[in-house]
């Protein structure tokens, strides 16, 4: 149990352990993974809160209805262990501003607060508006070989290398 110490994992054991994971949601399941359903069923729920059942009227929540589901567990259990892996590698610290983050734009929380909202309210609009996030398309797209997954895949490495080359480029 060792390698639940390490700092980093080998990146071909976490794709055979994604690989796996995918084989098993598709066999329990019969639905492949993502999570930015999630968030919208999250979403319905909020909104359950302080409207009742006046949501489960709504079209959008008619096809994904407002529940704790799989792809929901999903998410938490990504949280979850993410927080679990940070404490046994030693790695976990309280940060409201990182130090990549500091370094370019200075300490102050508000703006990187604003900004995290910002990217994650951009994020999650464009999964909805594209039928599916990172995992949808990325992973389980391109196991299922879906020209959609691919052409997202490959997407998604442009966009992450041209914004590395920008936010590096702005600290460096």
């Amino acid at each position: 149990m060792e390698f639940l110490t390490m700092d980093r994992w080998s990146p071909y054991a976490v794709g055979i352990g994604i690989g796996i994971l995918s084989w098993l949601t598709f066999l329990l399941s019969d639905k492949p993974i993502g999570c930015s359903t999630a968030f919208a069923r999250s979403a319905g729920l909020l909104e359950r809160l302080f409207r009742g059942g006046k949501v489960n009227d709504k079209p959008y929540y008619k096809e994904f209805v407002p529940q704790i589901d799989w792809e929901w567990m999903l998410v938490a259990g990504i949280l979850i262990g993410a927080f679990v892996a940070s404490v046994l590698s030693g790695q976990f610290q309280w940060s409201v501003v990182p130090d990549t983050w500091a370094a370019a734009f200075g300490t102050g929380s508000i703006p990187r607060l604003a900004v995290s909202i910002l990217g994650g309210f951009c994020a999650a609009f464009g999964a909805r508006w594209a039928g599916g996030c990172t995992s949808g398309h990325g992973i389980s797209g391109t196991l299922q070989l879906a020209v959609s997954g691919w052409i997202a895949a490959a997407g998604f490495f442009v966009g992450g290398i041209v914004t590395a080359m920008l936010i590096y480029r702005v600290i460096g």
